[in-house]
């Protein structure tokens, strides 16, 4: 790839838990096919690279395990970390975080504190754009800023922290719709790179990466020649992604970013219970379930017999509300 080329591409990195929905936000961008079900446990081991055209622009998406949640060991970390900088070396455009919208969002915060920790705050506030998944868990009709405002402030805190910036490439209304949503995904990356001011994202680590990529490209190069006089720029930069790729480890000083810390339990016991509530809950009809939900909760957090007859009282007003409310639109 030369110079021209790699400012006039997009380079993109797709962050998010596992399940989040990372493979298919790589499919829909690039109009790639979908993997197989079972492939899909063996790609998210490593990070991925693909490259393609969309809207009529170059692009290049980089997709990364989860090597910010709690079950990552630290040479994990580190090998998973230097694998998505080469990648997106020189530097990403922006960085898509996957948010699913039927689940807490204690993990994605997580992410994006550690994300401000190895990048720099303005990887975050200028360069991250949340991309909610799994929209299909919302009512019919319902759009997606009204569930936000109505119902969870904590991905409204989210987006806020991400300078406001999210969207979804899920609709409900077939390929055209597909493609319009990718074309304006597009367009807000390129309003991320106006208003940074800046060709790319950048940043020590990332500089360090560039580095070694180029260092590597004139190392793999000279194998196959006699003379460095003869080694031209056409033949380093078809060897770049292979020299991507062997990059070794960067300097990211794991231990100071992911401290060892038994309060991290929390947040996936949190999780865990609610996985187990809204699991029970998808077999009631939908104008129910977020009311039952909400009873659930309640009762949850407030606990004992009290926090019972609590939730039960919620859950059942709150679905009465929801009735009459549809009843109203018929």
């Amino acid at each position: 790839m030369s110079q021209s080329a790699a400012q006039s591409e997009l380079r993109l990195v797709v962050l998010g838990r596992s399940g989040a929905g990372k493979r298919s936000a790589v499919s829909t961008i690039l109009s790639l096919q979908d993997t197989p079900q079972g492939t899909e446990a063996a790609a998210i081991q490593e990070c991925s690279k693909h490259r393609g055209e969309a809207a009529g622009r170059q692009v290049v998406v980089v997709s990364s395990p989860a090597w910010f949640g709690s079950g990552c060991d630290p040479e994990e970390r580190r090998r998973h970390i230097s694998s998505f900088i080469s990648l997106s070396s020189p530097g990403a455009h922006a960085f898509l975080l996957c948010v699913p919208v039927n689940q807490p969002a204690d993990e994605e915060a997580k992410a994006l504190d550690v994300l401000k920790e190895l990048l720099g705050p303005s990887s975050v506030s200028m360069h991250t754009i949340v991309l909610f998944t799994h929209t299909e868990e919302l009512e019919e009709g319902e759009q997606l800023e009204e569930y936000l405002i109505t119902w969870r402030k904590d991905l409204q805190e989210l987006v806020g922290t991400c300078g406001d910036r999210y969207h979804t490439l899920e609709t409900r209304s077939g390929d055209p719709a597909e493609g319009k949503a990718v074309e304006e995904l597009l367009e807000k990356v390129e309003q991320v790179v106006r208003e940074s001011g800046t060709q790319h994202f950048s940043c020590p680590l990332y500089q360090e990466a560039e580095d070694r990529v180029r260092e590597r490209q004139l190392e793999l190069v000279r194998q196959t020649k006699d003379s460095e006089d003869d080694v031209t720029e056409e033949e380093i930069e078809a060897v770049r992604e292979e020299a991507e790729r062997s990059v070794g480890d960067l300097n990211v000083d794991v231990d100071s970013i992911f401290p060892c810390s038994s309060v991290s339990a929390a947040p996936s016991f949190l999780g865990g219970l609610w996985e187990k509530l809204t699991g029970w809950i998808k077999w009631l009809p939908r104008v129910m379930r977020r009311e039952a939900l909400l009873g659930a909760l309640v009762g949850l957090f407030v606990g004992g017999p009290i926090g019972g007859i609590m939730g039960a009282t919620v859950g059942s007003v709150a679905t009465e509300v929801g009735r009459r409310k549809t009843q109203k639109t018929k």
